[in-house]
């Protein structure tokens, strides 16, 4: 597997479980690359559905994606506070084309106060079902689930004070 290097503009590809595309960014700011740890950066970048049709993301973010853990996390800068969106999915691996994992349907919505909200589990059923899950992938998605609840409560990693701001200043050096 390539490491992608710092200030290298890399694309994030979400796959599902079958194979399909589900949603790519288009360009993020690799502020850190290891083997097993990616940092990102990234503002109103353009980010292209499975069907074709694309938005614009709103607002800066540090994207955190780890091979060790089955969820990365988006900590999205608002006005009002950071916001985290945290994607429940496979490690990631990186290749020439893009930063890539597969997208298992839950996720966990962090506030500014760090309450949080588990998303989306009929969508993650439904799934399950429909494109057979096995009992493993269930198993490791439901205690990393708990992990990055743990995570949340102990302010670790990005849910640490500083995390973000830190990370943000470095990708603004990247965008003068």
């Amino acid at each position: 597997m390539r490491i992608p290097t710092e200030g290298e503009t890399i694309q994030i590809h979400s796959y599902k479980h079958n194979g399909f595309i589900h949603r790519i960014w288009d360009e993020t700011t690799v502020l850190k690359g290891t083997k097993s740890l990616v940092i990102g950066g990234n503002d109103r970048t353009i980010v292209t559905e499975s069907d074709g049709r694309t938005w614009v993301t709103r607002e800066p973010a540090i994207c955190y994606f780890h091979s060790d853990h089955w969820f990365n996390i988006i900590g999205m800068i608002r006005e009002d506070g950071i916001y985290y969106y945290c994607n429940l999915g496979s490690p990631f691996v990186y290749d020439s084309e893009a930063l890539k994992y597969i997208d298992y349907d839950l996720d966990i919505k962090v506030f500014p106060d760090m309450t949080y909200t588990l998303l989306d589990e009929d969508e993650y059923e439904y799934h399950r079902k429909q494109m057979g899950y096995p009992d493993v992938i269930d198993h490791i998605l439901k205690r990393n689930v708990d992990n990055l609840v743990r995570w949340i409560r102990q302010r670790k990693g990005p849910f640490s004070p500083d995390f973000i701001d830190v990370w943000y200043e470095r990708y603004l050096t990247y965008r003068s």
